[in-house]
């Protein structure tokens, strides 16, 4: 991928836009409402594991949520837990001072937010295995995590979808695990998810009033090789399909509520003055949308035929 934007073109185009993050951090924290996560945690139902402490050594028995929903729960805690590694490179990209720099550090303060959360949660409701969790996790943050985008362009179009694709994860996680306190945890989570997204989302579109043919450019690329930022986790493949099966995040809803949502709010398909490359990268979106149609058709008709006969081999 040939860069877009040179180092002169980026800082120039960083400085006319932080008035508009400026705004936007102040709208976001107007928006946003503080909340501690010692109040979504069970704690009565805590007893000590085995170890130094003498206590009781976990067994599956403990966990009290459906198969589907703990895996999702630990991709989303692992995922969140890569957050030294985002904001190195969100960090690098948008950089620390200014408008730019509050916005990386706060962002940062509550994502590690929903860590802290979700680890308390599984842990006291024994909800998975705590020495398990903690091999992937030191397993996991010793891949890190690298943007393999060259712009801030296409970080700001990354974080957009993935700032929304994560807020329907987390939600629909909690809905999957059968216990309100999950779904009351990890809706308050989203929420968190839906303003970040909110931000990005408005930054890009300042972007597109700016430059329309690189920012164009930018998110053709972004969408057609997006991956979650949790695509390292071992098994992420195999788990990946578990959740989709289980429609707690598949490619219809990465399709419907997150791509489709987002490019026509910055309405893409309604820009004048694109150039030939601008134009191009429209046309390749358009064709992708159309091809992950197909794809998420054909995902369900497998998924729902695969479900037929799970439900007749019961009734034998």
């Amino acid at each position: 991928m040939a860069p877009l934007l040179s180092a002169d073109d980026t800082r120039r185009l960083l400085v006319e836009l932080e008035p508009v993050a400026a705004a936007e951090v102040d709208r976001h924290l107007a928006a946003a409402r503080d909340w501690f996560p010692h109040e979504y945690v069970p704690w009565s139902e805590g007893r000590t594991f085995d170890g130094i402490l003498g206590g009781e050594a976990w067994v599956p028995a403990d966990s009290k949520i459906p198969d589907v929903a703990r895996t999702s729960l630990i991709v989303n805690l692992l995922t969140e837990d890569n957050l030294p590694s985002y904001h190195l490179e969100i960090a690098e990209s948008l950089g620390r001072d200014g408008a730019w720099g509050t916005w990386v550090h706060r962002w940062t303060a509550e994502e590690d937010r929903h860590a802290i959360a979700i680890r308390d949660y599984l842990s006291v409701t024994r909800a998975v295995d705590p020495v398990a969790l903690e091999q992937a996790r030191m397993e996991h943050m010793s891949t890190g995590f690298s943007n393999a985008y060259d712009t801030m362009l296409h970080s700001l179009a990354y974080v957009s979808f993935q700032e929304l694709a994560t807020r329907i994860s987390h939600r629909n996680t909690g809905v999957a695990s059968g216990d309100p306190v999950c779904e009351q945890l990890m809706s308050r989570i989203a929420l968190d998810e839906n303003l970040h997204m909110l931000f990005y989302r408005n930054m890009l579109g300042a972007a597109f009033e700016r430059e329309p043919s690189l920012t164009m450019q930018a998110v053709r690329d972004v969408v057609m090789a997006f991956q979650m930022p949790g695509h390292s986790i071992e098994g992420f493949t195999r788990k990946s399909v578990v959740i989709a099966t289980a429609g707690i995040y598949d490619l219809r809803q990465h399709r419907d509520q997150v791509l489709v949502p987002i490019l026509r709010q910055w309405g893409v398909w309604d820009i004048a003055d694109l150039d030939s490359e601008g134009e191009k990268a429209r046309q390749q979106l358009s064709e992708f949308l159309d091809t992950l149609e197909v794809q998420a058709a054909r995902f369900e008709e497998r998924r729902d035929a695969k479900a037929a006969r799970v439900a007749a081999a019961r009734e034998e």
